[in-house]
């Protein structure tokens, strides 16, 4: 697979990722939702940290995950370059193409929103505003919407400990970057042997070829 063709894959995913995210921004106030489905959800909010909401403490937490990021991007890049380099399996090449475009998509919310954007309390927000955006560059926070409840009701009451107790699965709200993150994750495990062919494998493959 060339590197041309991962390119549109990448191009493809940022265009929905970032174009989503611009329409919930823009559209949308800060915990404001909107149902589709009853196991399914537009809700509007936005993650300073890491998946699940994790943080770095600390005054340069977030200055210190935005560089983190940027450098496991660096590394994604290389990762995908040497793939199609070496003639890499074409599972290999686009599995790592939506992990990078995932990722990048990502680092474009932490490094530019805070610039770009007015914050969303209460208002929608504004986009390129005059007196400047809610934080400075490698500030800004990750805007996510696609939220799917697919379960909300009460724990069977046998259960210990949280027996009866009200449960919602899935909780967590994510966007188009992660999902891309995690489909490439998945790709790689469930296509393990296909993105990592065994060497000796591909040897004996090779000099039956060339018979």
């Amino acid at each position: 697979m060339s590197i041309k063709k991962a390119s549109l894959i990448i191009i493809l995913i940022l265009l929905i990722d970032q174009i989503s995210k611009f329409y919930i921004k823009t559209n949308f106030v800060l915990g404001e939702e909107i149902k589709v489905f009853n196991w399914f959800s537009i809700l509007f909010v936005e993650n300073e940290g890491m998946a699940w909401g994790a943080k770095i403490p600390g005054e340069y937490g977030k200055l210190l995950l935005t560089l983190f990021r940027l450098g496991a991007i660096v590394g994604i890049a290389y990762w995908l370059w040497d793939s199609v380099r070496n003639n890499g399996a074409r599972v290999l090449i686009i599995a790592i193409s939506f992990i990078f475009a995932g990722a990048f998509g990502n680092i474009i919310d932490s490094v530019f929103y805070g610039m770009i954007f007015t914050d969303s309390y209460g208002r929608v927000a504004e986009f390129m505003p005059e007196a400047g955006g809610y934080a400075g560059i490698f500030h800004g926070k990750v805007v996510d919407m696609l939220y799917f409840p697919l379960y909300d009701g009460p724990l069977p009451s046998w259960i210990p400990f949280w027996g009866g107790d009200n449960f919602t699965f899935f909780e967590p709200v994510f966007n188009v970057a992660d999902t891309a993150i995690s489909t490439g994750v998945g790709l790689l495990l469930f296509f393990n042997k296909k993105a990592f062919p065994d060497k000796k494998e591909e040897e004996i493959k090779e000099r039956a070829a060339g018979n």
